[in-house]
């Protein structure tokens, strides 16, 4: 059984019809995304609905251009179907503004105070600012996370993952251009890696160019195992527990609901 480390289910046409289709491949469990103030209770319903969905809450670093409270981030933290802080992170890649780039950093480590406060992992979007990501997770050291959508170099991801960090691998890694994402995912140790559709975009081979679904997390779970000379069996296995034990809040609330 296979886990959608990360998807936006709020922003599928029906997200009922997609989790079924996703269950009925043997996906068993999914964490919606949390990206903004706006949409964040959209995201924790789905969670309350479904027992197999888990959700986050975060701003993602493309909205954190202006400065704004990240209380309600605080708030969320606490809610027992949230896994996760973020998504945050910080995304340079045409962005030629210090003020912004300021607010982003601000806003990153905020979120990463938020989790050490509250226990919880941290979904991480980073796209063309490695040294700053690094950077501040060195400075926040003790608090874990994920590199989600992984797309950047090896040098990074040694870095996160020399400070206890998780990479998750994305339909990216499927495309034709994305050699330096297979070359990462190789690397990456196996009980640090993750799989994840970022749906509804970046549907993988042989889905690319249409909306993602979370189904189609096995196909890059697939890919990954080819790549990486495993099973799919033993590669779902191996991510389904990495999932376990950072979204360590995901056992405890099966525990409780069984006993």
């Amino acid at each position: 059984m296979l886990v959608d480390s990360h998807c936006h289910l709020n922003y599928l046409d029906d997200a009922d019809a997609s989790l079924a289709a996703a269950r009925s491949v043997g996906v068993s469990e999914f964490l919606c995304i949390g990206v903004n103030a706006d949409t964040q209770r959209a995201v924790t319903e789905i969670a309350e609905r479904h027992t197999d969905v888990w959700a986050s809450a975060g701003l993602h670093p493309e909205s954190a251009g202006e400065k704004r409270s990240l209380e309600w981030v605080r708030e969320a933290a606490f809610h027992e179907r949230v896994v996760g802080i973020g998504e945050t992170g910080l995304d340079y890649f045409k962005i030629d503004s210090d003020d912004v780039r300021w607010n982003q950093r601000n806003s990153f480590a905020a979120h990463l105070d938020i989790a050490r406060e509250a226990s919880l992992p941290v979904i991480v979007h980073t796209r063309a600012a490695e040294a700053d990501t690094l950077e501040l997770l060195r400075l926040h050291k003790g608090t874990i996370g994920v590199l989600h959508c992984f797309t950047e170099s090896w040098d990074l991801a040694r870095g996160a993952l020399d400070l206890g960090w998780y990479v998750s691998m994305s339909g990216i890694v499927t495309f034709r251009n994305a050699q330096n994402v297979r070359d990462v995912a190789v690397r990456v140790p196996e009980d640090r890696l993750l799989v994840e559709t970022d749906c509804p975009w970046l549907a993988p081979v042989p889905h690319r160019g249409k909306t993602n679904e979370p189904a189609f997390v096995t196909h890059t779970a697939q890919f990954l195992a080819m790549l990486r000379g495993q099973t799919i069996e033993a590669f779902a296995e191996r991510t389904t527990a990495n999932f376990h034990r950072l979204f360590a809040r995901t056992s405890q609330e099966r525990t409780n609901s069984s006993s």
